[in-house]
């Protein structure tokens, strides 16, 4: 089971990416850029090791892309002032529950 806790780190440094892209879009500063290339190389080297550990390809790909687009969600709307509307709102819903599926056994 430790490609959980190697998906949990894919999760994780791609926010961590995405909060560096999200200020290099809105500053510019050319380090933001540079520090979103390395945090989104990370998050691939973090993503090798957890197919490695058993994730597998497609439970793996998804967790990974629900995770992270739910949270980056809740970064945009709390952090940075973005917003959803209902529709978008039940698609993180729909999310959540295919979360919850794919762990079922």
């Amino acid at each position: 089971m430790i490609w959980i806790f190697a998906i949990g780190l894919v999760v994780i440094c791609e926010l961590i990416a995405d909060i560096i892209s999200k200020e290099y879009s809105l500053k510019g500063y050319w380090y933001l850029w540079v520090g979103a290339i390395v945090a989104y190389i990370i998050t691939n080297i973090f993503w090798l090791w957890s197919i490695k550990s058993g994730s597998g390809l497609a439970r793996g790909a998804l967790i990974f892309s629900v995770g992270s687009a739910i949270g980056a969600s809740i970064i945009g709307i709390y952090f940075y002032g973005e917003s959803i509307n209902k529709i978008q709102l039940t698609g993180m819903v729909f999310g959540i529950l295919s979360l919850i599926l794919i762990f079922w056994e």
